[in-house]
């Protein structure tokens, strides 16, 4: 049974306790028990793992390890996202406009060492999902275009064509926020949604996609997400990702339950919104939440007016 909302946790190690004997081993700084355990996570989980429990291998252990043995990608991977993600908290969220030329210079500097880290791993070993992942992240940043980003996706479908971690990265490479484009984007989403097999987290991306559209127009956000087509393919996407008998809750299954108990908050549909808020409990994904603030303050605030028995408006 999950917990009431009351005391929210944003710990993904509540969501996925299957990952708590992970991150106890990486505290430890036993990295060759830490790898046999990874290889019970197979596919995306596996990638999914690497970026969630980064920030508890102690870089130096990740150093001393690809110094040893350069084509251990599990290592390259894990290294990667910590100097993105470090990268990227020196830029921070805001548009490009409010960030400073020295934070730039310093996020460009931290990105390039991720890429050298990236670069060096699929030198000895290109086989492996998560590296390349990675390095679509990291291409985004250094602002390598949408070819680069599409060739390194590329690598990601040849081995695994429903990699939705890879997935998710190349639609936000498609967003108009980074040179893409609405059709682009949503041709992508619908294509990695639909073809993925049914109760898997594939469909999501239909939801990132309508709300990427709907943040990129100056108004009308309200019409265009209530219009009749988006609200049908949103039911859609539910039926066949969160409400599927199939559907299991693997790393990422609160996120899938609340980008679209955001959305059909925002259409001011609170009867769809409210079990997907039941659902999790207590449970927080700070993605979505956080495009609009504070995700503690914001979910609070959207899941309270789903909770409310009165009209919308």
């Amino acid at each position: 049974m999950i917990a009431a909302p009351d005391d929210l946790t944003t710990d993904p190690m509540v969501a996925s306790p299957e990952l708590v004997p992970l991150r106890d081993t990486l505290r430890a700084g036993d990295w060759v028990a830490f790898r046999d355990q990874l290889a019970g996570h197979l596919g995306d989980s596996r990638t999914r793992a690497i970026g969630i429990l980064s920030p508890y291998a102690p870089q130096g252990l990740l150093e001393s390890v690809l110094e040893a043995d350069p084509a251990d990608t599990s290592a390259a991977a894990m290294l990667a996202v910590r100097l993105t993600d470090e990268a990227w908290a020196v830029r921070t969220g805001q548009k490009a406009r409010d960030v400073s030329r020295e934070q730039f210079d310093r996020f460009h500097e931290m990105l390039a060492g991720a890429e050298r880290v990236t670069a060096d791993s699929v030198a000895h070993d290109d086989s492996d999902p998560a590296v390349w992942t990675q390095r679509l992240t990291i291409a985004r940043g250094l602002e390598m275009g949408q070819a680069e980003a599409q060739r390194r996706y590329d690598q990601v479908a040849a081995r695994d064509p429903h990699h939705l971690p890879a997935q998710v990265q190349l639609l936000q490479q498609l967003c108009p926020k980074w040179g893409g484009s609405v059709e682009a984007m949503h041709e992508f989403a619908r294509q990695c949604a639909w073809s993925a097999p049914e109760g898997t987290q594939q469909p999501t991306l239909i939801a990132d996609a309508h709300l990427e559209h709907a943040l990129s127009l100056s108004g009308g956000r309200q019409d265009y997400l209530s219009s009749r087509a988006v609200v049908d393919e949103l039911r859609e996407a539910m039926r066949r990702s969160i409400l599927h008998p199939s559907f299991q809750r693997t790393v990422g299954w609160v996120y899938a339950h609340h980008i679209f108990a955001l959305l059909f908050g925002l259409i001011g549909d609170r009867k769809t919104a409210r079990p997907l808020y039941e659902a999790t409990g207590n449970l927080l994904s700070e993605d979505p939440w956080n495009y609009f603030g504070d995700p503690v303050t914001v979910y609070r605030e959207h899941r309270a007016r789903a909770m409310r028995k009165t009209r919308w408006f």
